[in-house]
C-alpha cells in the first residue's frame, strides 16, 4: 500500500512539470511521452546492468540443483509483457492528448473517474474480485470528492468531445495494464516489478517512436537547459521510480484498491499547483480534497483488515 501511495503522489507532480515542459520545449503530447519512456528505459537498463553484476553467484559456492522447469510455454509471459506495455503506452499518451485536447481538469476527472469502473468490471469478470458495500461506498466517495475537486475550480476551459474520448481511452489503457499484471502475472509466480516496468517502457518506446517522429521529436533550442532539467525529473521520480513501486504494490494489493488509491494523484497535482504555481485554493477544492482523502483512507483500512484476516475460502485455496 505504501508503494502505491508513493507512486500516486509522484504521478501527481507529473501534470505541473509536464505543463512547464510543454511551454519550454514546444513538444507535443506523444513526443513528450516518448522522451519520458525512453529516458526511463535508459535509466532502468543501467540499473539492471548493476543488478546483474552484483547478483552473480560466487565461484566457490556449491551448485544447487535447479528446480524443474515448468512445461507451460513462454507465450503467457510474452503476452503479459506485450499487453502490459501496450496498456502503459495508451494510458500515458492518451492522457497527455486528453490534457492537450480538453484541459487537465476535465482530462483528469474523465480518466481517473472511468478507470475504477473499467477495472471493477474487469476484476469481476476476469479475477473474480468482489466489491462489497464498504468498497462501493469508498469508490463513490472518492469519485464524488474528485468531482467536487474539479468542479470547484475556476471553470477555465471547455469540455471537448475529442479530449473526453482520449481520457476514456487512457482509462481503458490503465485498466488493461492493471488487470493484465494481476491476471497473467500468476503464471510463473509474482512477476518482478522492476522487469515489468522495464519491459513496459521498452514496448512503449518502440511503439511511440514513429508517432513521435511524425509529431516532432526534437525540443526547441530556446530554453533547452530548462527542458532538460524538467525531463530529468520526469524520467527519474514519477516514471522510473514510481512505476517500479507501483508494480510492486500491484502484486500484493487488489486491482480495485490500487485504482482508488491512485486517485491521490489529482490531490497532489492540486497541492503542487497551489504551493508552487500560485493557483488559488477555493473552499470547494478543499472540500473535495478532504472527501477524496477520507475515501482513500477508508479503503486502505478495509484493505488492511482483509489482508490480516483472509476469508475461509482463501485459506482453503492456499492463496
Amino acid at each position: 500500500m505504501a508503494c502505491v501511495v508513493f507512486a500516486a503522489v509522484a504521478w501527481g507532480t507529473t501534470g505541473p512539470v509536464a505543463s512547464l515542459a510543454f511551454d519550454s520545449s514546444g513538444l507535443g503530447p506523444v513526443a513528450l511521452t516518448f522522451w519520458r519512456t525512453a529516458g526511463g528505459l535508459a535509466l532502468l537498463l543501467v540499473v539492471q546492468a548493476v543488478r546483474a553484476r552484483h547478483s552473480r553467484p560466487a565461484r566457490l559456492r556449491p551448485a544447487r540443483p535447479r528446480p524443474a522447469r515448468s512445461c507451460r510455454p513462454k507465450g503467457r509471459r510474452v503476452a503479459r509483457v506485450l499487453i502490459t506495455g501496450v496498456g502503459f503506452t495508451v494510458f500515458q499518451a492518451a492522457y497527455f492528448a486528453a490534457v492537450d485536447g480538453t484541459g487537465i481538469a476535465v482530462a483528469t476527472v474523465v480518466t481517473l473517474g472511468a478507470a475504477p469502473v473499467i477495472v471493477a468490471l474487469g476484476g469481476r469478470l476476469l479475477l473474480g474480485e468482489r466489491l462489497g458495500a464498504g468498497g462501493r461506498l469508498a469508490v463513490a466517495g472518492a469519485l464524488a470528492g474528485l468531482a467536487v475537486l474539479v468542479l470547484g475550480g475556476d471553470g477555465a476551459g471547455a469540455v471537448r468531445p475529442v479530449g473526453v474520448a482520449m481520457g476514456l481511452l487512457s482509462a481503458a489503457g490503465y485498466a488493461v495494464m492493471t488487470l493484465s499484471t494481476r491476471l497473467l502475472g500468476g503464471a510463473d509466480g509474482a512477476p518482478d516489478p522492476f522487469m515489468t516496468t522495464l519491459t513496459s517502457f521498452a514496448v512503449s518506446t518502440v511503439g511511440l517512436l514513429p508517432l513521435a517522429l511524425a509529431e516532432g521529436l526534437w525540443p526547441q533550442a530556446h530554453g533547452l537547459g530548462r527542458t532538460l532539467w524538467l525531463m530529468g525529473y520526469l524520467v527519474t521520480v514519477p516514471t522510473a521510480l514510481a512505476y517500479v513501486l507501483f508494480f510492486a504494490g500491484l502484486a500484493a494489493v487488489r486491482a480495485m484498491t490500487v485504482t482508488v488509491v491512485t486517485l491521490l494523484e489529482p490531490v497532489t497535482a492540486a497541492a503542487v499547483a497551489v504551493a508552487l504555481l500560485g493557483e488559488r485554493l477555493t473552499a470547494a477544492t478543499a472540500a473535495g480534497t478532504a472527501v477524496l482523502l477520507g475515501a482513500v483512507a477508508a479503503l486502505a483500512c478495509a484493505e488492511a483488515r482483509g489482508t490480516a484476516a483472509p476469508a475461509p475460502a482463501e485459506r482453503i485455496s492456499g492463496r
